[in-house]
């Protein structure tokens, strides 16, 4: 496995045609929400993902203030199906984490979360800051993350 963060630029064609493959099967497919996957924001971010055998099995983008909202934010995160529950998402997420305090110099995140998942993102710091709403027909809540 080996893990990955470049900009848009940076990717290769292989690199971006796995990406939205994954976040396909993910987020429209697995989780049955039909939705406009591509939204322009990843031209801007910094995609963090870990590869196998030329497959994405982890991944997530970081958008930069003001993409999304006025703090850094960290989104789109997964691990496809097959590498769940070995502890990829924890590690990723505090790479991601670590990228952002040490590269990018900022000190907060804030993150649309689902639902299930707030107890997840507790245990790596992020702080519940709304009350829950729903996003493409899914139960998310905002999340927040300071140093």
């Amino acid at each position: 496995m080996n893990w990955k963060i470049k900009k848009f630029q940076e990717l290769n064609k292989d690199e971006i045609y796995e990406i939205l493959k994954t976040r396909n099967e993910v987020f429209v497919i697995e989780q049955r929400c039909f939705y406009q996957e591509c939204d322009d924001k990843d031209k801007n971010a910094y995609h963090l993902f870990a590869e196998e055998n030329g497959k994405i099995i982890a991944y997530l983008r970081i958008l930069e203030k003001g993409a999304s909202y006025d703090e850094i934010s960290i989104g789109r995160v997964l691990v496809s199906r097959d590498y769940r529950q070995k502890g990829l998402a924890k590690q990723m997420m505090l790479k991601a984490i670590e990228f952002i305090e040490n590269e990018l110099k900022e000190q907060s995140i804030r993150i649309s979360a689902q639902e299930y998942l707030m107890d997840f993102y507790k245990s790596l710091g992020f702080e519940k800051v709304s009350d829950l709403y729903l996003e493409d027909g899914i139960p998310h809540l905002e999340m927040f993350y300071t140093k």
